[in-house]
């Protein structure tokens, strides 16, 4: 299994050539497994390199739920979502996302998913109410490698102040032990140039910016992930709104539902680092392929999918 894309080499646009020397995705493995219904706030490294699991955190009452994303992308990822979504109206609700990366053809198929349901993406670690507490998200989550790419497919994109959001190259998954070391073939050079090309015109096809792929590509896959600052997730699209309350929107009671909320600062919205969702949402192969793997983290080496 294979997670965060690792972007070696140069990208560059504008009738220029796609440059890609031995560009190859190293694997990380990771989303994360949640324990029964509920996802566990600060969900821990293990659980975000375990394959990735959905599930939907119901906030109630007068308040809507949202659909936590936990683990990486593997080559099964797609089609468990189509099978969570089955029987789940998830037009326009909101995506948590708390991911080590993934398989990159994968991450793409699940990103253009998402897209077409109008969904909303964040980064943060959900928590199901328990006890008579409220449903929550913890801003200290990861969202790193191909995870950055799935939080561009949301039609409207939040990072709260404490997320950290990571980017590196895409490399071959079964080279990830040591980059430098293994030899590559022509082949292997060919799969991941096709896969940056598909990458990019993904980005391009959800409104992100070359910022962001050439960010990414200029990242080794034996140097550490490069967070994104502020400044960066602006830059490259990753962040459309500034307000927690366009993709969890506030409690709506009777005495406050004639507010407008939206007009509140971000900071107004977290409590302890915790976000409380409260208003309702909008309406509710096997080919070889580049992988996404974060240095320095335990990765299970296999091959690329």
């Amino acid at each position: 299994m294979g997670e965060g894309i690792n972007l070696k080499q140069s990208l560059t646009f504008g009738g220029s050539v796609l440059l890609c020397a031995a560009a190859l995705i190293v694997a990380l493995t990771g989303p994360i497994a949640t324990s029964g219904s509920s996802a566990r706030v600060g969900g821990t490294l293990e659980e975000r390199k375990l394959p990735m699991r959905f599930n939907w955190i119901a906030c109630q009452p007068n308040c809507p739920g949202w659909v936590s994303a936990v683990g990486i992308v593997t080559a099964d990822t797609p089609k468990e979502f189509d099978e969570f979504a089955r029987t789940r109206l998830l037009n326009g609700t909101t995506v948590v996302l708390d991911s080590s990366g993934g398989s990159v053809n994968d991450a793409i198929a699940l990103g253009r998913r998402w897209r077409n349901l109008g969904m909303l993406t964040t980064v943060g670690a959900s928590l199901d109410p328990k006890n008579g507490d409220r449903a929550s998200v913890a801003s200290h989550a990861y969202c790193e490698s191909m995870c950055v790419f799935l939080l561009l497919s949301g039609k409207v994109r939040y990072v709260p102040e404490g997320a950290h959001v990571r980017v590196h190259q895409i490399w071959m998954g079964d080279r990830a032990d040591d980059a430098k070391a293994a030899s590559y073939s022509a082949q292997d050079m060919m799969i991941v140039e096709r896969d940056i090309g598909r990458l990019a015109k993904y980005t391009f096809e959800m409104g992100g910016t070359g910022d962001l792929l050439s960010l990414a590509l200029s990242v080794p896959p034996w140097e550490d992930l490069h967070e994104l600052s502020r400044d960066e997730l602006r830059l490259t699209s990753l962040i459309t709104t500034d307000l927690v309350a366009e993709v969890l929107p506030p409690r709506e009671s009777p005495a406050s539902a004639a507010v407008a909320d939206n007009a509140k600062p971000v900071q107004d919205r977290f409590i302890s680092e915790m976000v409380v969702a409260e208003k309702p949402l909008p309406a509710p192969r096997t080919t070889k392929t580049a992988e996404a793997s974060v240095p320095n983290a335990v990765a299970t080496a296999g091959p690329a999918q």
